[in-house]
């Protein structure tokens, strides 16, 4: 069989997407007949290569922009690495609800350093965090599975613990904004829990009292104060660290950041 009627039936079958191996096995194909009909496949606009090996299917209604949507390959994709993950940050945030800060990428939180993925009809950043193991996720439905999210609570965390990747502590402010509406106080506290960098759970904290949540922080204080905590800057980014001390949650205001809504 040729490789386009092949990618054909992929699709009717509901997969979106396909490994180089596979290719080769399922064609039977020598491996310089099936480089030059990826090639293409690929110059048609039919796939779009992903990672070297990896192949995304172009449904003809999405022919224009170039790729089916990410979160129908994204499972796909993360198996072919071997490399756990969730979906994080403003990705995750605009599932729950906050969407004003709606990222042009896929933000996927993994353990270790994965390169990012730019093409002109994809984009995946790849968040470290060594721990992620710890985090609180819920199946996604998509168009072919579930894929992880993460939970409210646990996006909150992770907002402020990737500040910098982001767009800094305006952008984590405007999105806590509206996320605040979709914590559980209850629930933030057990994720909380999870989390040993108590630095990033004071920064929420603060964060959380400052965009009208203090209600949903209510607990996560209790957690804090248990830990007893040294005064910590707010912005560990800036170079300054100096400013008004916020007693409650032992933090050094040395930034007033704005949300922008």
């Amino acid at each position: 069989m040729r490789l386009e009627p092949w990618i054909d039936q992929l699709q009717k079958a509901g997969r979106y997407s396909f490994v180089r191996s596979e290719a080769l096995r399922e064609l039977a194909l020598s491996k310089p007949t099936l480089k030059k009909a990826l090639q293409r496949a690929s110059s048609r606009g039919r796939i779009l290569p992903l990672r070297r090996g990896f192949y995304v299917i172009v449904p003809l209604e999405y022919s224009a922009v170039g790729a089916a949507p990410t979160e129908w390959v994204l499972d796909h994709l993360m198996t072919f690495l071997g490399r756990p993950y969730y979906v994080g940050g403003l990705s995750a945030a605009a599932r729950h609800g906050a969407a004003h800060q709606r990222p042009q990428e896929m933000q996927v939180v993994v353990p270790n350093h994965l390169r990012n993925i730019e093409t002109h009809a994809v984009r995946i950043r790849f968040l470290r965090n060594a721990a992620m193991d710890h985090a609180l996720t819920k199946p996604h439905r998509t168009q072919t599975g579930d894929i992880p999210v993460s939970t409210p609570e646990w996006t909150a965390i992770d907002l402020v613990r990737f500040q910098r990747q982001l767009g800094g502590m305006d952008a984590v402010a405007t999105v806590l904004t509206e996320l605040v509406d979709a914590l559980d106080p209850d629930r933030l506290v057990l994720a909380s829990a999870r989390e040993s960098t108590t630095a990033y759970l004071q920064r929420l904290g603060w964060m959380l009292d400052a965009v009208g949540g203090a209600t949903a922080g209510e607990g996560l204080h209790g957690l804090v104060l248990q830990r007893n905590p040294a005064f910590i800057p707010l912005n560990a980014v800036l170079d300054k660290r100096s400013g008004p001390r916020d007693s409650r949650w032992r933090v050094i205001v040395n930034e007033e950041p704005e949300a922008d809504l």
